[in-house]
């Protein structure tokens, strides 16, 4: 079997970052994370670009960065939550590899986010209205591109690698 790239895509809080990490780890690929590769091209972390040139500001950035990284091959991408919301983002995430959604509660998201003062999509808002309201709309998006879907909810990062990487090899089986 040749290793195709993984992509992670759920949301906020999900453990994408965790989970690509442990899963690079044990596919013995390069592990990338899309906001962090953001953050390092510009020298600004993610607050401070919602803040300067706002969301679809973002937006843009994240999609340039999406189709240089969709590009490489035998990596494991980390995307971050709103990576699906262009169609050509799902189309190049689910041309370019296999896309595993990691499925997480709304409850497991305020207990993951709740320190966590770098998400500019809670800033200033209930974070448990917006993280439904954000579930709302991209919930079927994420489920729209996914060749594999894994629950994350009270499960640590590597449990979560370890089954990702036998239901790749599942579908993969002749």
């Amino acid at each position: 079997m040749t290793t195709p790239n993984i992509f992670l895509i759920g949301p906020m809080g999900s453990g994408k970052t965790a989970v690509g990490r442990h899963l690079a780890r044990l596919l013995r690929l390069s592990f990338y994370d899309s906001d962090s590769d953001i953050v390092q091209r510009t020298g600004v972390d993610i607050p401070y670009i919602f803040e300067k040139e706002g969301e679809a500001g973002f937006r843009v950035r994240e999609s340039e960065t999406l189709d240089r990284l969709t590009q490489l091959s035998g990596i494991v991408l980390a995307t971050g939550g709103g990576a699906v919301i262009r169609v050509e983002n799902r189309r190049w995430l689910a041309e370019r590899g296999t896309v595993v959604y990691l499925k997480t509660s709304v409850e497991q998201q305020l207990r993951r986010t709740r320190h966590g003062g770098h998400r500019p999509l809670l800033k200033n808002a209930d974070p448990e209205a917006r993280l439904r309201e954000l579930m709302a709309q991209r919930a079927a998006l994420y489920e729209e591109i996914a060749d594999i879907t894994v629950s994350t909810d009270e499960r640590k990062a590597q449990s979560v690698a370890q089954q990702i990487q036998q239901e790749i090899r599942r579908v993969a089986a002749p």
